[in-house]
């Protein structure tokens, strides 16, 4: 139970670390954003709760193939903000089209016979 908390601690304390230094510094927030940091973490906590080389592994291709489509939400939010959408709608909208790009990309891929 105190590895789990601690987990939930250390992963939400980078999400607060970078919202803070957006709030003073957008393009380091990017830069801290963009690393990818909860991949790493996620790598991390799997592999001591596993202790499974293989596993970690797997996770690490399995995100490379799914960061794909979630660079439509990155192109997405900021065109639909810049075209007057508020924030929120924004989000949503956005959340929505990375969602159907999500789909999408597995359709393609199994059509392919890639297994994600």
């Amino acid at each position: 139970m105190i590895r789990f908390v601690i987990k939930v601690l250390i992963t939400s304390l980078l999400v607060v670390l970078i919202s803070e230094v957006g709030k003073r510094n957008s393009i380091m927030a990017a830069i801290y954003a963009s690393l990818p940091l909860t991949t790493i973490l996620a790598m991390i906590w799997l592999y001591i709760d596993s202790n499974n080389e293989q596993k970690v592994s797997s996770l690490s291709w399995n995100v490379l193939l799914a960061v794909i489509p979630s660079h439509v939400f990155l192109i997405a939010f900021p065109l639909l903000v810049k075209a007057g959408l508020n924030f929120w709608f924004a989000l949503l909208l956005s959340m929505i089209l990375t969602a159907l790009s999500y789909w999408l990309y597995i359709m393609i891929m199994k059509y392919f016979n890639i297994n994600i």
